[in-house]
């Protein structure tokens, strides 16, 4: 089986065309973990100008995805949730961090704290992930 974070970034992240377009960057992956970051653009900020609630989560959940599925099997989302904490400007670097909570045969549960550049958390995430039996070759 391929290294974790060869199947991550060599795999997913190639077919990943959102998050590339994020402009997200994957810093580190291991079973179970992963670290990404992107900066804030201006066409992603709402009417208050501040970053619309779907980039954070957008990030969060991309940082779930590569983390669940960094065991080598296939892992599909079937719940998530977000609290947004503070708010995010244009320019901003955010970075998400995504752990395994709890991993089951059939499900798993991930935490992703999603940190501001001067290491405040902007949102938390938590997800609930579906392995299915198909791996990453």
């Amino acid at each position: 089986m391929l290294d974790p974070s060869v199947i991550v970034h060599d795999k997913m992240y190639k077919l990943d065309a959102f998050s590339q377009w994020l402009g997200i960057e994957i810093e580190e992956v291991k079973k179970g973990y992963c670290k990404v970051s992107m900066m804030v653009r201006e066409e992603m900020l709402n009417g208050f100008k501040i970053a619309h609630g779907g980039i954070t989560y957008s990030l969060a959940d991309s940082a779930f995805a590569f983390a669940s599925n960094s065991y080598g099997n296939h892992a599909v989302s079937i719940e998530t949730n977000i609290s947004h904490t503070q708010k995010v400007k244009a320019g901003d670097s955010l970075i998400a961090i995504a752990q395994v909570l709890h991993r089951g045969n059939k499900t798993a549960i991930y935490r992703v704290d999603v940190k501001n550049s001067t290491g405040e958390i902007v949102a938390l995430f938590k997800g609930t992930v579906y392995h299915l039996h198909s791996e990453w070759k």
